[in-house]
């Protein structure tokens, strides 16, 4: 009853082991210089939430390419997209330490939202679900956001920040999905998985 999960992220892999769901590993071309499986850039005038939904829907459609094309065993494929949102503008991963402290400081103060999307994709079956969650940082000092970028947590992290490391002294409310923010709403995730006959519980 296992399942592939098209993502690197340490994080998706984690939480999925959290709720009982047997997966391998179908990893999609994401190294710089490459050409990559997926394109993670918004199209001009997308809205975040359309954009996180499409990104997760074609991490998905990849994946099963990827499986039919190395003649593995058909499963459900398992694909998603976490973005933090402010102001109407999405932010991703940082492309190096000066915008993780960018992020980090447009961040403080203010509340956000993070959209987690995921999809699964079965033969030409592809269902969607979409979390949004409401995020709220206090300020923060230079020197805090100075010392917290220099841990290195913020790398390879939407937003610059992970709700589950050091970030968590810095949120005062979140409302929504906590598994959502780290990066996989669980309980749409089941709820997908069980429509492709993966029941978690």
């Amino acid at each position: 009853m296992a399942i592939y999960l098209a993502s690197r992220s340490p994080r998706r892999q984690e939480l999925l082991r959290q709720i009982g769901v047997d997966f391998d590993l179908l990893l999609l071309r994401s190294a710089a210089g490459r050409h990559r499986d997926v394109v993670e850039e918004a199209r001009d005038g997308e809205p975040p939430l359309h954009y996180v939904e499409r990104i997760a829907r074609t991490k998905a459609s990849v994946g099963w390419r990827r499986m039919q094309e190395r003649g593995l065993s058909p499963r459900p494929v398992l694909g998603a997209d976490t973005e933090v949102v402010l102001d109407g503008a999405i932010f991703g991963k940082p492309a190096d330490v000066d915008a993780a402290r960018k992020m980090i400081a447009r961040l403080a103060g203010r509340r956000h939202e993070v959209i987690t999307a995921v999809a699964v994709r079965m033969d030409d079956d592809v269902e969607v679900a979409v979390s949004v969650s409401q995020v709220t940082m206090r300020r923060l000092s230079a020197g805090q956001i100075e010392r917290y970028v220099a841990s290195g947590e913020a790398h390879d992290k939407a937003g610059a920040y992970a709700v589950q490391g050091r970030a968590a002294a810095f949120i005062t409310r979140l409302e929504g999905s906590y598994s959502g923010v780290m990066g996989l709403p669980l309980a749409e995730t089941a709820a997908l998985l069980a429509r492709f006959g993966r029941a978690v519980l």
